[in-house]
């Protein structure tokens, strides 16, 4: 179906919709790279006006990547829930953003309406919303986790606690860990990303955080961030294993490329369940995206990266995971050049995965070769903050020695809950509090060198 708007004497043709998705794209490096860009400003603005009028039915009727092709397409057709769009489907973009801003468009209506909104919905309407429009709306919407604790109750910012290093040694990850809780981190998760991927080095590290977190009976969640069939190897060997994780895209030529497939994330699924860990939910999912993924394999198929991104948010709400989040500048500025567009890419995200019923954090994240600073990432990780964020990463210094990219620290999440007066996960806070790490208000405590957590670090096994 040809796609067209005339602009005083000039007529745009777009051949396809995801021909018209990319030219509506705002400017990045990567849709640039892959040569879908718009033209001109005068082009992209064409391909708005013309986006605003196409019928959400639409994207039920013409897939971005043909069904026959790929599983995340099959997937999204296939559980569409038609009842849940019902009372949006006689909407055009153009509407449908209208009636996301509507103050009676609220928290209870949005969660209704998610699971008939498609990737490609979320993403068209999102390619026609200011910055601010992305915040108000995401800020509307809430997805709530639990596992251990509770995650993304309004008014409420977690951490993930990120103890990484280059060896994955245990002293080293164990100090760093101390670090963070102390810091009153880690209620989202305490998750290693190892530098091996043998289960004779990785068993020892879910060892360790796990006899931590029952020594001081901490209401957390741990995680190490290695291959998803590594994980279930590692449970079925008996490994004190909480979330499963995996890096996730949304194409399946792009999974393919991580070594997943949607069957192999529901035995993860399962395994993990299987093991009854969690106390207060059994969300047992942890999911990694970011912009980019899906033309750095070649699996692209055409399609702009940012609704590449979005359709991975469908993968990832199938498996009712309690943890996503975006690397928002992981990849490099080959995919999103500079902080202007690390911003954008990142309250695009956020505003995506809320929308569909995804719980968003993010790694407001850049590398050393992309033109962004840390500047930028106070300035995203302070909108973010405004519009709902579930977590951040917390990293020592905000510095990532293994994986030698530039994130978020443990103070980035105390700058964020002091200016915008959040919360932690309310069952970890009261643990903070009777552990005398914080006051009632959630400020910190001093702490002298014989706090009883700085005191069992000799003893952790392997971290003496």
């Amino acid at each position: 179906m040809i796609y067209q708007t005339i602009i005083g004497h000039q007529a745009y043709r777009f051949e396809d919709l995801k021909t018209l998705l990319a030219k509506a794209s705002p400017a990045r490096s990567g849709d640039e790279l892959a040569g879908l860009v718009a033209g001109s400003a005068e082009e992209r603005m064409a391909a708005r006006i013309a986006l605003a009028d196409v019928p959400l039915k639409r994207f039920l009727e013409e897939a971005l990547i043909p069904y026959e092709q790929d599983d995340v397409t099959r997937l999204i057709i296939d559980s569409h829930d038609a009842f849940a769009f019902a009372p949006i489907s006689h909407l055009t973009v153009g509407d449908f953003r209208d009636w996301l801003l509507l103050d009676s468009t609220d928290s209870k209506t949005l969660t209704a309406v998610s699971p008939g909104i498609t990737p490609e919905m979320a993403a068209a309407v999102s390619k026609l919303m200011r910055n601010q429009d992305l915040i108000l709306v995401a800020k509307k919407c809430q997805v709530i986790t639990r596992f251990r604790n509770t995650i993304g109750l309004p008014g409420h910012l977690s951490v993930r606690l990120q103890p990484n290093h280059p060896t994955d040694d245990l002293q080293g990850i164990a100090a760093s860990m101390l670090d963070g809780l102390l810091y009153g981190a880690g209620d989202a998760v305490v998750g290693i990303n190892p530098a091996s991927d043998s289960l004779s080095t990785l068993t020892p590290l879910w060892e360790m955080m796990d006899e931590l977190r029952q020594h001081f009976d901490i209401p957390m969640q741990t995680c190490v961030l290695t291959h998803v069939t590594t994980q279930i190897k590692a449970i079925e060997k008996g490994a004190p294993v909480d979330l499963v994780f995996q890096s996730i895209a949304g194409t399946q030529k792009t999974n393919d490329s991580f070594g997943v497939t949607l069957s192999l994330l529901q035995e993860a699924h399962d395994a993990a369940r299987s093991l009854k860990r969690g106390t207060l939910g059994d969300n047992v999912m942890y999911f990694e995206t970011g912009q980019g993924s899906a033309l750095s394999a070649s699996a692209h198929h055409g399609v702009d990266q940012q609704t590449c991104e979005a359709r991975a948010y469908a993968v990832a709400r199938t498996f009712k995971p309690l943890l996503t989040n975006t690397v928002v500048g992981f990849i490099g500025p080959e995919y999103l050049y500079d902080g202007k567009q690390i911003i954008r890419a990142g309250l695009e995200d956020h505003f995506c995965a809320k929308l569909l019923g995804v719980p968003m954090g993010c790694d407001v994240c850049y590398t050393n070769h992309a033109e962004a600073d840390q500047d930028d990432m106070d300035t995203l990780m302070t909108l973010l903050g405004v519009a709902g964020l579930t977590y951040i990463m917390g990293i020592p210094g905000a510095d990532d020695i293994m994986l030698n990219y530039q994130s978020t620290s443990f103070h980035d999440g105390l700058y964020l809950r002091s200016v915008l007066d959040l919360r932690r996960a309310p069952e970890f806070e009261a643990w903070l509090t009777r552990m005398s790490i914080t006051e009632p208000s959630g400020q910190l405590r001093d702490i002298n060198r014989e706090h009883q957590l700085l005191r069992a670090l000799p003893h952790l096994p392997g971290a003496a």
